[in-house]
C-alpha cells in the first residue's frame, strides 16, 4: 500500500514540471507570435491608402487588432499544449485497456459510435437551428434597424406601437426555433447520458462474465481496463473546445493575413518616385472624374478642369457636396483621380515621392486634430527636429504665442485627448502653427475658420491673411472678406468648376456665388449691384456657416466614418475616444433579483426544469455507489448470489440511464423555454423604450440605429447567462456537491474527513486557473490599452497623421507600447505554467493519501474495502462539480453587465413626454402656428446656434413659406413644430398654447408631413399609405380616395399588384415622384390641420414635379400649410414668405410686399439666382 502511494507521489512530482514546460514553453511562443503579428498588421495597416480606410471603419480595425489577434494567441498557445495532452491520453487510455483486456475494449469501443452518432447529431441540430433562429432573428432585427433609421418618420405618424408590434411578431419565430433547439439538445444530452450508463451496465456485466465464468481477468485487471477506456473517451470529449478555439483562430487569422498580405494602391512608405529641386506651387487639374472607393455610384468629381496659379489665393465656393474639399484630397493625394490626372508644375503627382510631396503641403482643416500630447510636440509633428526658437516663431506668426504663454505650462501643455482641453480657436492656431512650422509651398485650408465664434475667428483670419503671402494658397468657402480679398473665386457645383473670376466679376455672373452672397448679405440695406461688392460690411459671422450644417448633413451621408469622426464637433466632448473599447464599464452590474422579476411568468418552467436539474445532480453520486458496489460483489463466495448481484446492479444503471434522459430533456427544454421567452420579453422591451426617446437622443452616435439594434440582439441573448439553462446548471452542480457529501460521511467519515482536507486544494486550483486566465486578459487588456490607444488614435485620425506624413513615427511609438504586454505575457506563461503543473499534480497527491489512509482504515478498523472506492468517487466527483459550478461565473457577470445595460435604457425618462395622457387635447383644433423668439441648437452640436430670436407666425388656413439657404434652420423649425425636439429659448405656440404643454401623440396626429426624401416601409403600398393614420384601421376605400387625391391612383392601377405592390426597401421599386405621391397620400389620410412641405418636390424631374405639384396644390386646401423653400412657382402663392438666414427671418410678407421692399427676396426673384 505504502509503496503505490510513494508511487502517486513520484507521479504528482514528474507531472508538475512536465506540465509546467508544456504551458510555459507553448505560451511564451504564442507571446513571441502574437507580438510579430501585431507588429506586422499594424505596419502595414499604417500604410493603407485612405480609400481603404473608407470601406473599413476604424471601430473595426480597433477591434482586430485587439481581438481577432487574442483569438490567435488563444489558438495557437496552452490549448495546443492541452489537445496534445488530450489525445496522448486518449491512444494511452485505449492501449493500456487492450492489454489488460482486449475483449472487454472491444465491446466498450463497440457501443462508442453510438455515443459519437449522437454527439454528431446534436451539433448538426444544433446548428441548423441556431442558423434558424438567427435567420428569425435576423428578420426582427432588420425590422428594428428600418424603424430606427426612419424614427423621424415613425414618430411623425405615430407608427411607435404599429412597429413594436411588428417587431414583436418577427421574435416570435426566433423564440420558437430557440425552444425547439432547447428541447433538442435536451433530447441529445439525456440520450447521450443515456447510452452511456447503459454502457456501464454493459460492459460491467460482461466484464464479471469474463472475471467469474471464464476468469479470464482479474478483478483488477477489470478495472484498469475500465477506467482506461472512461478516461481515453472523457479526454476525447474534452479535447473539442480546443478544436473550436483552433478554429475561430484561422477564421481571425484569414482577416488579419489577408491585410497583412494586401499591397496597398498608395503606398505612403515607399521610396520610389521624383523629388522636384524647385517648386513653384503650380497645380492643375486636368478632366479630374472622381468617386469615393466605398460609393462607387455617387460621382463626386465630374470632368473638373482648373488650374490653381503659384504664389495666389484662390478660394472655392460652392454648396455642400459639390466636391470642394475632394479636390484638396486630391492634391494631398489621398486619392489618386479614376479619370484624368491632377499635376505639380506640370508633373503628374502619382509619379512624385509622396512622403515629399506630403511635407510641401501644409493644411489646416475645420476641426483640427490634435494629438493627445503636449502642445509643443504638437508643432513638432509638423516637421521632424525643429528647435524651440523655430517652435516660438511659428506660434508668434499663427497668433498663438500669447496664448500658449498665458498657460501655466507653457509650451509642456497638455492639449488633452482629440485637443479636447483647448477652445476651438486655440486648437485652430496651434494647427496653424503646425502647418507653417513645415515652411509649406502649398497651403490648404479647409474651412478653417468655420467652427469658432467671432472673436477667435478674427484672430485666426488675421494669422492666415499674415501667412498666405507668397505661397500658393487655397481656400475654402470663408467669411466672405476672405474671400473677397481672394485673388481667384472658383464656384464649384456638382463636382465641376462653374465659374472662376474674381469678386466683382462673379458678381456679375449672377451664379452659384451670386445666390450664396446675397443670401448672407443681410446687411445692406442699398440694393444697387455694386453696393454689394463696395459697401458689404464684412460681418464677422463666418459664411461658411450657410453650408456648415448641410455639410454636416451630407457628410453623414457622404464621407467616409474616419471622417466623422472629426465632423461632429461637439461629440468629441460627448465620447471618449475608444468608443468602442467597453461602453459598459460605467454600468453597476444589475441585481440578479430584477433579472428574474421579468421572467416571474415562467416560474412552472423554472420549477420543472430546477427539478430535472436536481435528479441530474444526484446521477453521479449515485454512479459512485454503484461502481463500487460492484467491486465488492467480487468478494462474495457465493456465485449465485454473486451473479444476482451483478444483476441488480446492471438493472439499477440502466434504471438510472432512463431517468437520466427524462431529466435532461426536462431540464434542457423547461429552461430553455424560459430563457428564451425572457430574451424576447427583453428585447421587445428595450425596442419599445426605445421608440420612446425623443429624437436628440438619437443623434447621439452612441445611438445609432446599427448601435441600437446590434444592443438589442446582443444584450438581451447575454442576460440569458444569467437565467435559463446557467439556473439549471448551477442546480445540478448543487446537488451533485451535496449527495456526494451525504453518501461519503455516511459510509466513512474519517476518509472523508482526509480527503477533503485535500478538496480546498483541488476547488482552489480549479478556481485559481479560472481565475488566472480571467486575471491575466485583465491585467493584458490593461497593457494593452497603452498599445491600443495609441492604434486608435493613429486610425481615427490617419487623414491627419497621412498629411503631415507621419505614419513612421505611430509605428514606431506602437511597437514600444508592445513592449511592455509582451514581458508580461513572458511572465504569464511561467506563473501560469505552475498553476497548471499545481493542478495537475493535486489530484495524485489526493489519491496517495487517500487510498493510504484507505488501505490502513481497512486493515485497522476492518472498513469494506469496496467503501473506500465509494467514498473516494464521490468525493473526487463533488469536487469536478465544484470546478465545474465556478467556471459559469463569466457567463453570469457577462448577463449581469448586459442586463444593467438594458435596464438603464428601460429606466431612462425622455426629456419629451410621448405618453397618451401627458398633456393637453382640445377639440376644435384650428392649426394657427406661432414661433416667438425661438432659441434653439442641436443637443450634439450645443455650439452651433441653429435657431437665433426665430419669430414667425401663420394663422389657420394660410400657407408660410420659408426661403434661405441650406443650414439656415428651415427644416429645424419644422422638427420644433413636430416637438422632435423642444427650444432652448422661447416658445412655440399651437392654437396660442405653448408646445410643451400640449399631448405629443395628439399633437402630431394634427400635423403631416412631406419631406424631401419620403422614407417608405419595405410593405405595400396600401400599407404605406396606411401609415398615415395609426390610431385606427384605414379601409381600402380612404387608401383609393387619398391615392386619387395624391394623384396617385391611376399609376397604382397600372402595376400588375395595385395597391398590393411591393416597394422594397427604403422604397427603391418606385421612382422619386412616385415615391413623393405615396408619401403625399400618407399624409391626407391623416386628415391633418397642418401640413409641411419641406422641399417636398426638389428631387423631381420637370414632369413629375407638375404632378406631385397639383396634389400638394390639392392637398393644402383649407389646411395650415408650411412650404419649405422650392422653386420660386410654389413659393409665389404663398400667404407669406420669410427669408430665413442663419437661423434668423431676416424679413417677411406676400411675394408683392417683398418685391416692392427689393431686399433680398427681390435679389433672388429679378436674377433668378437659384434659391437654396
Amino acid at each position: 500500500m505504502t509503496l503505490f502511494a510513494y508511487y502517486y507521489v513520484g507521479i504528482g512530482l514528474a507531472v508538475l514540471v512536465v506540465s509546467f514546460f508544456q504551458i510555459f514553453l507553448w505560451v511564451s511562443m504564442a507571446a513571441r507570435q502574437t507580438q510579430k503579428i501585431r507588429k506586422t498588421y499594424f505596419r502595414k495597416v499604417m500604410r493603407m491608402e485612405i480609400g481603404w480606410f473608407d470601406r473599413n471603419s476604424v471601430g473595426e480595425l480597433n477591434t482586430r487588432i485587439s481581438d481577432d489577434i487574442n483569438k490567435i494567441n488563444s489558438a495557437i498557445a496552452d490549448q495546443v499544449a492541452i489537445f496534445i495532452q488530450r489525445l496522448s491520453t486518449f491512444v494511452f487510455g485505449f492501449t493500456v485497456g487492450f492489454i489488460g483486456g482486449w475483449k472487454l475494449t472491444l465491446v466498450v469501443i463497440a457501443v462508442s459510435p453510438l455515443i459519437g452518432l449522437g454527439a454528431g447529431l446534436m451539433a448538426m441540430a444544433v446548428a441548423r437551428l441556431t442558423g434558424r433562429e438567427l435567420k428569425a432573428y435576423a428578420k426582427a432585427g432588420a425590422v428594428a434597424d428600418e424603424v430606427l433609421s426612419s424614427i423621424r418618420t415613425v414618430a411623425a405618424f405615430g407608427g411607435e406601437e404599429k412597429e413594436a408590434e411588428r417587431y414583436d411578431r418577427n421574435l416570435v419565430e426566433a423564440q420558437n426555433w430557440g425552444v425547439k433547439k432547447g428541447m433538442i439538445i435536451g433530447v441529445f444530452q439525456g440520450y447521450l447520458w443515456c447510452i452511456i450508463f447503459l454502457c456501464y451496465a454493459l460492459a460491467f456485466w460482461y466484464g464479471s462474465k469474463l472475471v467469474i465464468e471464464t476468469q479470464e481477468m482479474s478483478p483488477g485487471s477489470l478495472i484498469q481496463v475500465f477506467f482506461g477506456v472512461l478516461m481515453a473517451a472523457m479526454n476525447l470529449g474534452q479535447a473539442s473546445p480546443c478544436l473550436e478555439a483552433f478554429a475561430s483562430g484561422r477564421a481571425a487569422a484569414k482577416t488579419i493575413f489577408d491585410t497583412i498580405d494586401r499591397e496597398p494602391e498608395i503606398d505612403c512608405f515607399s521610396e520610389k518616385g521624383i523629388k522636384l529641386d524647385t517648386v513653384k506651387g503650380d497645380i492643375e487639374f486636368h478632366n479630374v472624374t472622381f468617386f469615393y472607393p466605398s460609393r462607387p455610384d455617387v460621382k463626386i468629381l465630374n470632368d473638373l478642369s482648373m488650374e490653381i496659379k503659384p504664389g495666389e489665393t484662390t478660394a472655392f465656393v460652392g454648396p455642400s457636396g459639390s466636391g470642394k474639399s475632394t479636390t484638396i484630397q486630391l492634391i494631398q493625394r489621398f486619392y489618386d483621380p479614376n479619370q484624368g490626372m491632377v499635376t505639380l508644375d506640370g508633373h503628374d503627382i502619382r509619379t512624385l515621392n509622396i512622403q515629399w510631396l506630403r511635407s510641401l503641403i501644409g493644411i489646416v482643416e475645420q476641426e483640427p486634430v490634435l494629438f493627445a500630447t503636449t502642445i509643443a510636440e504638437n508643432i513638432r509633428f509638423g516637421r521632424p527636429g525643429v528647435t524651440m526658437e523655430d517652435i516660438i516663431q511659428a506660434t508668434k506668426e499663427a497668433n498663438a504665442y500669447n496664448f500658449i504663454m498665458d498657460l501655466p505650462q507653457k509650451f509642456d501643455t497638455l492639449v488633452g485627448e482629440g485637443g479636447g482641453q483647448m477652445s476651438g480657436g486655440q486648437k485652430q492656431r496651434i494647427a496653424i502653427a503646425r502647418a507653417l512650422i513645415r515652411n509649406p509651398r502649398i497651403l490648404l485650408l479647409d474651412m478653417a475658420t468655420s467652427a469658432l465664434d467671432n472673436e477667435s475667428e478674427a484672430v485666426v483670419q488675421e494669422a492666415l491673411d499674415k501667412v498666405r503671402m507668397g505661397r500658393t494658397t487655397i481656400s475654402i468657402a470663408h467669411r466672405l472678406s476672405t474671400i473677397r480679398n481672394a485673388d481667384v473665386i472658383i464656384g464649384f457645383e456638382h463636382g465641376q468648376a462653374m465659374e472662376k473670376g474674381t469678386h466683382s466679376e462673379l458678381i456679375e455672373r449672377k451664379g452659384v456665388y451670386f445666390t450664396l452672397v446675397t443670401l448672407q448679405n443681410q446687411s445692406t440695406s442699398n440694393t444697387t449691384e455694386d453696393g454689394i461688392s463696395e459697401d458689404f460690411d464684412p460681418k464677422p459671422r463666418s459664411f461658411s456657416h450657410v453650408s456648415r450644417r448641410s455639410s454636416q448633413r451630407s457628410s453623414v451621408r457622404l464621407r467616409s466614418l474616419s471622417k466623422l469622426s472629426s465632423e461632429f464637433d461637439a461629440s468629441s466632448d460627448i465620447i471618449p475616444e475608444n468608443v468602442d473599447d467597453d461602453p459598459d464599464e460605467h454600468v453597476e452590474p444589475a441585481p440578479i433579483t430584477r433579472i428574474l422579476k421579468y421572467n416571474q411568468p415562467e416560474w412552472p418552467y423554472m420549477l420543472l426544469g430546477a427539478l430535472g436539474a436536481a435528479v441530474n445532480g444526484s446521477v453521479n453520486p449515485i454512479y459512485s455507489v454503484l461502481f463500487s458496489q460492484i467491486l465488492g460483489t467480487f468478494g462474495i463466495r457465493d456465485l449465485e448470489e454473486q451473479r444476482r448481484q451483478i444483476n441488480g446492479i446492471c438493472v439499477l444503471f440502466c434504471i438510472v440511464a432512463v431517468v437520466s434522459f427524462v431529466c435532461q430533456f426536462l431540464q434542457g427544454y423547461a429552461f430553455a423555454k424560459s430563457g428564451e421567452l425572457l430574451t424576447r420579453r427583453l428585447r421587445k422591451m428595450g425596442f419599445q423604450s426605445m421608440l420612446k426617446q425623443e429624437i436628440g437622443w438619437f443623434d447621439d452616435p452612441r445611438n445609432s440605429p446599427g448601435a441600437l439594434t446590434t444592443r438589442l440582439a446582443t444584450d438581451a441573448s447575454m442576460v440569458q447567462g444569467a437565467t435559463g439553462t446557467q439556473i439549471g446548471m448551477i442546480v445540478s452542480s448543487l446537488t451533485s456537491i451535496g449527495a456526494s457529501f451525504i453518501i461519503a460521511f455516511y459510509f466513512s467519515w474519517k476518509l472523508s474527513l482526509v480527503i477533503m482536507c485535500f478538496l480546498p486544494l483541488i476547488g482552489l486550483s480549479g478556481m485559481f486557473q479560472a481565475k488566472m486566465l480571467t486575471g491575466f486578459e485583465v491585467e493584458n487588456k490593461k497593457s494593452m490599452e497603452a498599445a491600443g490607444q495609441v492604434s486608435s488614435e493613429a486610425l481615427a485620425n490617419i487623414r491627419t497623421i497621412a498629411g503631415l506624413a507621419k505614419e513612421s513615427s505611430f509605428v514606431e511609438s506602437y511597437e514600444e507600447k508592445l513592449e511592455l504586454p509582451y514581458k508580461s505575457a513572458k511572465r504569464r506563461a511561467s506563473i501560469y505554467g505552475l498553476c497548471f503543473g499545481f493542478a495537475q499534480c493535486v489530484i495524485f497527491m489526493a489519491f496517495a493519501a487517500s487510498y493510504r489512509y484507505g488501505g490502513y482504515l481497512v486493515s485497522a478498523e476492518g472498513l469494506q474495502y469496496m467503501l473506500v472506492f465509494r467514498v473516494i468517487s464521490a468525493v473526487v466527483i463533488s469536487g469536478t462539480a465544484l470546478g465545474r459550478a465556478s467556471s459559469f461565473t463569466p457567463d453570469y457577470a457577462k448577463a449581469k453587465t448586459a442586463a444593467a445595460q438594458l435596464f438603464k435604457l428601460l429606466d431612462r425618462v425622455p426629456k419629451i413626454n410621448m405618453s397618451h395622457t401627458y398633456g393637453k387635447k382640445w377639440d376644435n383644433f384650428r392649426g394657427k402656428v406661432e414661433f416667438l423668439n425661438c432659441k434653439f441648437t442641436y443637443p450634439t452640436r450645443p455650439d452651433t446656434q441653429v435657431l437665433n430670436d426665430l419669430v414667425v407666425s401663420v394663422k389657420p388656413g394660410q400657407t408660410l413659406a420659408f426661403v434661405g439657404s441650406s443650414g439656415c434652420g428651415k427644416s429645424t423649425s419644422v422638427q420644433l413644430l413636430e416637438r422632435f425636439y423642444d427650444p432652448n429659448e422661447g416658445q412655440v405656440l399651437i392654437d396660442g398654447r405653448p408646445s410643451q404643454t400640449v399631448n405629443v401623440p395628439f399633437l402630431r396626429s394634427q400635423i403631416g408631413i412631406v419631406s424631401q426624401e419620403p422614407v417608405l416601409f419595405d410593405c405595400s403600398i396600401a400599407e404605406n399609405i396606411q401609415y398615415g393614420d395609426n390610431t385606427r384601421s384605414v379601409s381600402m376605400e380612404e387608401i383609393v380616395e387619398s391615392a386619387k387625391k395624391a394623384y396617385l391612383h391611376d399609376f397604382v392601377m397600372t402595376l400588375p399588384d395595385k395597391y398590393e405592390t411591393q416597394v422594397g426597401a427604403q422604397g427603391s421599386q418606385l421612382s422619386r415622384g412616385q415615391k413623393q405621391r405615396i408619401a403625399i397620400a400618407r399624409a391626407i389620410i391623416r386628415n391633418p390641420k397642418i401640413l409641411l412641405l419641406d422641399e417636398a418636390t426638389s428631387a423631381l424631374d420637370t414632369e413629375s414635379e407638375k404632378t406631385v405639384q397639383s396634389a400638394l396644390d390639392e392637398a393644402r386646401k383649407g389646411r395650415t400649410c408650411i412650404v419649405i423653400a422650392h422653386r420660386l412657382s410654389t413659393i409665389q402663392m404663398s400667404d407669406i414668405i420669410a427669408v430665413m438666414s442663419q437661423g434668423v427671418v431676416i424679413e417677411q410678407g406676400t411675394h408683392d410686399e417683398l418685391m416692392a421692399k427689393k431686399g433680398a427676396y427681390y435679389k433672388l426673384v429679378t436674377t433668378g439666382a437659384p434659391i437654396s
